[in-house]
């Protein structure tokens, strides 16, 4: 037997590291779940795996425990919309058959668009229903507001000498 030297000892052990780990990767890989033939995609995610459902879409979250492999799957926020708009269509559905079973005149009329009444009339008549005339005050009308304006500004400049006179105490005046 030849002596090993402290080099060659060294690269012995770094040599036999390295099978070990290097054996370990297969071990690992063969204790995830079964693909079932390639139909579901995995992921590794710290202790647990992603799994996706290539037929389905489904995402489930594997961890595995001391009873083994479980998967649980992931809600979809997509799917439970899908499942409302289709309920919800079809209870649509259903209100308008009541409808139209309690009244059939109202049951043709959800579906049509009203007609626009500028269309049916001619474009001479259409414009003159549209004009709308705002009377002008009249003279009484003016005078109420401009005295109104008046007694406003006075009680204004009467405010802003009280508050000149308190500020400087004294009688002065805008």
């Amino acid at each position: 037997m030849i002596p090993a030297t402290s080099t060659s000892s060294f690269s012995t052990i770094i040599a036999l590291g390295a099978l070990c780990f290097a054996g370990l990767g297969p071990v690992k890989a063969e204790s995830m779940p079964d693909t079932e033939n390639g139909r579901y995609a995995l992921q590794r995610s710290g202790d647990a795996v992603i799994r996706l459902d290539t037929r389905t879409g489904a995402v489930s979250t594997c961890t595995n425990s001391s009873s083994g492999w479980a998967c649980y799957e992931v809600p979809d926020e997509r799917k439970a919309m899908d499942a409302e708009i289709g309920r919800l269509q079809a209870e649509n559905q259903q209100l308008r058959e009541q409808l139209a079973a309690r009244d059939p005149v109202a049951g043709n009329k959800t579906n049509e668009a009203l007609p626009k009444s500028d269309k049916q009339a001619g474009p001479n008549t259409a414009d003159s229903q549209r004009k709308i005339e705002i009377p002008l005050p009249s003279d009484q009308d003016m005078d109420r507001v401009m005295s109104f304006v008046e007694r406003a500004w006075r009680r204004l400049v009467e405010m802003a000498n009280r508050m000149q006179r308190d500020v400087s105490g004294g009688d002065g005046k805008i």
